[in-house]
C-alpha cells in the first residue's frame, strides 16, 4: 500500500519543487504541493538515476497526485511525466486535513451553512 507523508524530505525538496514548477508550467495551473507518494523509495534511489515522485498537489478545493521522473541535470532538474496504469491512489485526491478545515472555513464565513457531500472517498 503506497503511503502519503505530508513533510516532504530535505533532501527531496529541491527535486518536488522543481517537479512543482515542471506541473504547474505545464498545465497553466497554480498547485501547491502537499505531500508525496512513497517518499521512502525516492529517497533510496541511487545518486544520479532518475527517482520517481509521487507528488500530491492542491489548488483550491482540487488535489490531485501527478506521477513524475526526476532526473538531476547540472544545477537543475530534469522532470518528466510517468506513464502509468491504474493506480491504487486515485488521481484525484480527498485534500489533507489542514487544507479542508481552511477551504470549510473561507465557505461558513460566506454562507448560512455549508453541506458536504462524500463520494466514494472524495469531497
Amino acid at each position: 500500500m503506497p503511503s502519503v507523508v505530508e513533510d516532504i524530505p530535505a533532501e527531496l525538496r529541491p527535486a518536488a519543487e522543481a517537479a512543482l514548477e515542471w506541473v504547474n508550467r505545464d498545465r497553466g495551473a497554480q498547485f501547491r504541493l502537499t505531500g508525496l507518494v512513497d517518499a521512502d523509495r525516492a529517497v533510496d534511489t541511487p545518486a544520479g538515476e532518475p527517482m520517481e515522485l509521487g507528488l500530491v498537489l492542491c489548488d483550491g478545493d482540487l488535489c490531485m497526485r501527478e506521477q513524475v521522473w526526476v532526473r538531476a541535470d547540472g544545477g537543475g532538474f530534469e522532470v518528466s511525466a510517468v506513464e502509468q496504469g491504474p493506480s491504487s491512489i486515485p488521481a484525484h485526491l480527498d485534500p489533507p486535513a489542514g487544507v479542508r478545515r481552511d477551504w470549510l472555513e473561507q465557505q461558513v464565513g460566506k454562507h448560512e451553512f455549508v453541506l458536504l457531500l462524500f463520494y466514494r472517498g472524495l469531497w
